[in-house]
């Protein structure tokens, strides 16, 4: 029977804590290690994690592994989803694409950048809303960078709809949804509205970058 808290990547055993009866009682510098040693299998070996974001990554962490206790103190509801805000390029699309792995046990979500879900409705009209609206985890990549949707003429906000059905979804059945963006929360309402941005204060938990954060792409 595996371990649960050891994650086994190219034939290398990573433990992220240890046993205690039933629990695992996780070590934040192991999950570090592993957190690296993926990072560098999915992106490639330039990849690393930098010591300035370790704050951030620990909030993440404790999020993902639902540590009562830290997410208490850091004022995280591991029940709701979370939205990732920060500056270009600072990391925030790598990191949900990286930290699911982290927790194998877990439901997964997929990860879909909005623009392609604004393209998809241009092209096939309302029915791409329902679909996301559906049972499955999602996390919605760059909310803010797509443009407005247009189907037969008519002009929609796609995401602002899609994020009012996720949260009906979320009220009747706890379905989460993640979100990373680049805007802050006085940009989003101005994008979205504020039935959207009240909608979006109960769907989420916000962790976001310093505005400082450097362009790791650089």
């Amino acid at each position: 029977m595996a371990n649960p808290c050891e994650i086994i990547e190219g034939g290398i055993t990573y433990p992220l804590g240890r046993m205690q009866g039933k629990k695992i009682i996780y070590d934040f510098q192991k999950m570090l290690v592993y957190l690296d040693a993926k990072g560098k299998l999915l992106f490639g070996p330039h990849f690393k994690i930098y010591e300035s974001d370790h704050p951030l990554l620990f909030k993440l962490c404790n999020y993902f592994i639902a540590d009562k206790t830290n997410c208490e103190a850091m004022h995280l509801d591991p029940k709701k989803g979370l939205i990732l805000s920060g500056p270009v390029g600072c990391g925030k699309t790598s990191l949900m694409k990286l930290i699911r792995y982290m927790v194998p046990h877990q439901r997964p979500y997929e990860v879909i950048p909005c623009r392609n879900i604004t393209f998809a409705f241009n092209h096939l009209g309302y029915k791409v809303i329902q679909e996301h609206g559906d049972g499955h985890f999602y996390c919605f990549d760059d909310l803010g960078t797509e443009a407005i949707g247009r189907h037969y003429g008519r002009d929609c906000n796609v995401m602002g709809e899609l994020i009012c059905n996720r949260y009906e979804l979320f009220l009747k059945h706890k379905i989460k949804t993640h979100i990373t963006t680049n805007l802050n929360a006085t940009e989003l309402e101005e994008r979205y509205g504020v039935r959207v941005r009240s909608r979006m204060r109960e769907l989420f938990n916000l962790v976001a970058f310093d505005k400082n954060a450097k362009d790791k792409r650089i």
